[in-house]
């Protein structure tokens, strides 16, 4: 059984007989510094790197918003659902000036590109037990609104009319339970 001994020079001791113990260090050195320095390229090779595999698996989306009247006047409360024929609908809340922004999967990102059906969902709640249809109920389904649009890319100012065709809005009461 054998043991070996050894000690390191020391860069506190200015004393020592011995003035290159330190010698092994550069001048420059900062013992605090890291060992590596990361240059703008190695950072963007190290985020590339990262990334790759991470494609969005979801359809291709292009931004759309726009607005829906009804006889020339904004419908401002409600929902707006383009509908493709293939893919995930897009919904849209109506706001001030009937004006909305197309939400597939994350918050105004739009749909996908081609025809969609179309349902407008004009519906105010007045109370628990009462609302008012803002626009005739044919257009809240797909299947009876007659409406379609075709997206073929960004789109800023899309406008759907509605019209009420002699009617007027409809309140509805409902039960309370």
């Amino acid at each position: 059984h054998s043991s070996v001994s050894f000690s390191l020079p020391s860069c506190r001791d200015s004393t020592s007989s011995d003035s290159n113990d330190a010698d092994f260090l550069p001048a420059s050195h900062d013992l605090m510094a890291p060992m590596y320095s990361a240059s703008p390229r190695w950072i963007l090779l190290a985020v590339l790197l990262v990334s790759c595999g991470c494609k969005d698996d979801r359809p291709v989306r292009v931004p759309v918003s726009g607005q829906i009247l009804i006889d020339g006047e904004p419908v401002e409360h409600g929902f707006v659902q383009v509908i493709p024929e293939n893919d995930r609908a897009a919904t849209g809340k109506l706001g001030a000036q009937g004006r909305f922004q197309l939400t597939t999967f994350e918050p105004n990102d739009g749909c996908v590109k081609g025809k969609h059906r179309v349902a407008v969902i004009a519906v105010q709640s007045d109370s628990p037990t009462s609302q008012t249809w803002l626009a005739p109920q044919e257009y809240a389904d797909v299947e009876t609104s007659g409406l379609e649009v075709e997206i073929t890319g960004p789109t800023k100012d899309l406008t759907i009319e509605l019209n009420w065709d002699g009617k007027s809005p409809v309140t509805q009461t409902f039960d309370a339970e």
